[in-house]
């Protein structure tokens, strides 16, 4: 695998990543006095989306080549890793990633000394892929083989994977804005995918699939491994584990790189707010694992169904956010308004659960004005609907 995608030359890519800025008139007409427009055109299209990458790629960005819905849609390096310390725990030497996209995870196995066959439909996102792989290749000192083919992936499954060879996937949704979720949406369809996890000579399969982490639990099969992960506070997937080193019928929030909830009968009591509010991190709701969180933290809920915790104790905790309780409040326009300008709130953050209210909104209607700063936490709660004014205490992790 050599070559770059786009037809580019380092010459011309060179050349977009020395300007300064890559949308004015002045940058294109540099690039075109040199180059051919059409490459032009793809070496500042190329630096700019290297630029945009470096928040999700930090520094290798830089030696990585994107497509925009590539960068968009692809896992992020530490996520990637995770999925690659999965296969090399269970003993995998060889993964097929299915739908490989720009080649985000297949460049991870590749770093963790697998072999890798990354299948992927569209020729110019599979070209991406092959040039990320050759360099992720090279770095490892041509170790590990790496191959790129164009490819339906209901094709490659109805012709079958050899046994022993694990597989990775990340399938899309036909329609990612519908609040409907079923398997036959995803593209390959999620039966399909599962059924690659068991029925080969010698044993099941490790079987890794990438999901959105809004996947109803009713999708998740009761003998699948299930982590909802969690990336600097922002829940980016859901990951499904079948066979061997997977635990069956776990449910868990991962906080990427190591830190594991895992989700089990609980039961917490309704109470008033106390001295402390906790907020789950989002992988521990989607998980089911709140549960488990408040009993450690020996809290309650605010109300059922939300989650928000609740205590007169503070207990650090990386799985949520703590808040102090300065004051309960009404929610109540008027009263809040009048809290807002006697405090000389200037800056307000809002946060909610459970209420079909848009903080944006409450905020321009409560007119902060001022120095002052400080938190709404709006809740249901055992007398109604409140607004704690809350500060935060403990950072997660």
């Amino acid at each position: 695998m050599s070559g770059m995608p786009y037809g580019l030359s380092a010459e011309a890519l060179a050349a977009a990543e020395a300007e300064a800025d890559l949308e004015s008139l002045a940058a294109g007409t540099r690039l075109r006095a040199r180059f051919a427009p059409e490459l032009a055109a793809a070496a500042l299209t190329q630096a700019a989306l290297r630029r945009r990458a470096r928040t999700k790629f930090g520094d290798a960005a830089g030696s990585l080549w994107f497509t925009r819905d590539g960068l968009e849609q692809a896992t992020r390096p530490e996520v990637a890793d995770l999925h690659a310390q999965r296969f090399v725990a269970a003993g995998v030497r060889r993964v097929v990633d299915l739908g490989c996209g720009i080649g985000s995870d297949a460049v991870a196995f590749v770093r963790a000394g697998l072999d890798v066959l990354a299948v992927e439909r569209d020729p110019a996102t599979a070209d991406v892929a092959r040039a990320n792989l050759a360099t992720a290749v090279a770095a490892a000192g041509g170790s590990v083989h790496a191959e790129v083919v164009v490819a339906d992936v209901a094709d490659v499954i109805a012709a079958g994977i050899e046994p022993g060879v694990g597989v990775f996937a990340d399938p899309a949704r036909r329609d990612a804005r519908g609040r409907v979720w079923r398997a036959q949406d995803f593209s390959p369809d999620l039966g399909s995918l599962l059924a690659l996890a068991g029925g080969v000579s010698g044993g099941e399969r490790v079987l890794g699939l990438k999901l959105g982490p809004a996947l109803p639990h009713a999708l998740v099969p009761p003998d699948a491994e299930a982590e909802w992960v969690s990336h600097h506070g922002d829940v980016v997937e859901v990951a499904l584990w079948h066979g061997p080193g997977s635990v069956p019928g776990r449910r868990s929030a991962l906080l990427a790189p190591d830190r594991r909830l895992v989700a089990g009968p609980a039961h917490l009591d309704v109470r008033a707010p106390g001295a402390y509010v906790f907020e789950p991190d989002g992988a521990v709701v989607r998980s089911g694992a709140v549960g488990v969180l408040g009993e450690r933290l020996g809290a309650g809920l605010l109300a059922e169904q939300i989650a928000y915790l609740t205590a007169d104790a503070l207990v650090e905790t990386p799985y949520a956010t703590a808040f102090a309780v300065e004051q309960v409040l009404p929610y109540d326009l008027k009263a809040l308004r009048r809290w807002v300008r006697e405090a000389g709130i200037g800056r307000l953050e809002v946060k909610k659960r459970g209420l079909d209210v848009d903080p944006a909104q409450l905020r321009r209607d409560l007119r902060p004005k001022g120095d002052g700063s400080a938190t709404l936490l709006l809740s249901r709660a055992p007398t109604g609907t409140v607004a704690l004014v809350v500060h935060r205490v403990v950072a997660p992790g």
